[in-house]
């Protein structure tokens, strides 16, 4: 594979950030700039930016590019609007905790120096080494995801979870690209992902860019799907993952991993340790974002259904940890006693393994 056929999400242009507009996708290649904090808040509502990973790099360059920007020599000062411009991008999306991840990681750093000068070299550091680590987090996903497959296999996957939600490769895509690299033969099957078509506007695009072959079919054909083409197993990405092992991700996805369940086929999730949320015990206590009635009662800008119309859109659910066959992450794969086994994988510093 040409990982340069694989486009970057987010880039870092010193006066500005660069986004790949995801909303325009696959119809067209748009990168946009954002050059205030309002810009880089409306992107990630907006789903401009999209992917727990690539939401949590392009809030991290947007509060240093912001603090960059602060007129104050005051270090209590800087802090005080670094923690209100925190507070304003956290806003932005409830349900990835990679989000608050990053924009935390980032105010530690800043805490941590001696000067207003020094707080906001740290910050644009601190966003960069975010990024730096990402990409090769999700090839160590992708490593470790890779030993669950044999050669012909045919996965089934929802939503995006791949290179242009993270720094590069992806989570639950990762290992579709690494295949590629390897020559090992893999075919994956993509939900369309409604209301927004994550799984058919992007997934096909980046995985057909790199070569993989990639079958797209629409979300109501899952349980069709896996019988008649005899899928092997389902592997899907994650916004938050509780202590316990309960799993947010995009809508559809708890209902992919009871059809797993019922076909005996593993379900398997792939995520980074930034999207473990030792704090949160399980997933009731996840909040789960609702989006706006227009994502279901239009298509392409043209309503589809009646006006007036009642409305549930919820962009997550969760999935209880006894369906889930095994978490992967950039420390290794870990199968069941999630709430042990999640948090032992931070207090790790030696070398990564396999629970």
């Amino acid at each position: 594979m040409n990982s340069f056929a694989i486009p970057r999400s987010v880039e870092w242009r010193e006066t500005h950030i660069t986004i790949l507009n995801q909303q325009k996708l696959p119809s067209v290649t748009e990168y946009i700039d954002l050059h205030t904090l309002e810009d880089v808040h409306e992107a990630i509502a907006t789903l401009k930016v999209r992917g727990a990973p690539a939401i949590g790099i392009t809030a991290a360059y947007g509060l240093a590019l912001a603090a960059s920007r602060y007129e104050t020599e005051a270090v209590d000062e800087f802090q005080r609007r670094l923690q209100q411009d925190r507070d304003y991008l956290a806003s932005a999306r409830p349900t990835a905790v990679n989000l608050f991840w990053a924009l935390d990681r980032l105010v530690a750093a800043a805490n941590s120096a001696a000067s207003v000068n020094e707080a906001k070299t740290s910050l644009i550091h601190e966003a960069i080494r975010i990024q730096i680590e990402d990409e090769d987090v999700c090839r160590r996903i992708g490593e470790y995801a890779l030993t669950l497959f044999r050669p012909g296999d045919r996965v089934m996957t929802i939503c995006n979870a791949g290179s242009i939600a993270t720094a590069r490769y992806g989570t639950a895509l990762a290992p579709f690209y690494l295949a590629k690299e390897k020559g090992i033969e893999l075919s994956v099957y993509a939900l369309e992902t409604r209301p927004v078509l994550q799984g058919a506007r992007l997934t096909t695009w980046e995985l057909m860019q790199a070569g993989v072959d990639v079958t797209l079919i629409t979300d109501n054909m899952a349980a069709q799907t896996i019988k008649a083409k005899h899928i092997n197993a389902i592997i899907v990405g994650a916004d938050r993952i509780a202590r316990n092992g309960d799993t947010a991700n995009k809508i559809g996805t708890f209902g992919l991993a009871l059809l797993a369940q019922s076909f005996g086929i593993p379900f398997y999730v792939a995520a980074p340790l930034s999207t473990i949320d030792i704090k949160t015990k399980t997933g009731a206590d996840i909040p789960i974002e609702e989006r706006h009635p227009d994502e279901v009662t239009h298509l392409a800008g043209v309503r589809i259904a009646p006006e007036g119309v009642n409305v549930y859109n919820p962009a997550f659910d969760v999935t209880p940890n006894e369906l889930i066959t095994a978490i992967i992450t950039e420390k290794g794969i870990v199968r069941g006693h999630y709430e042990t086994a999640l948090p032992s994988l931070f207090a790790k510093e030696e070398q990564y393994e396999t629970i």
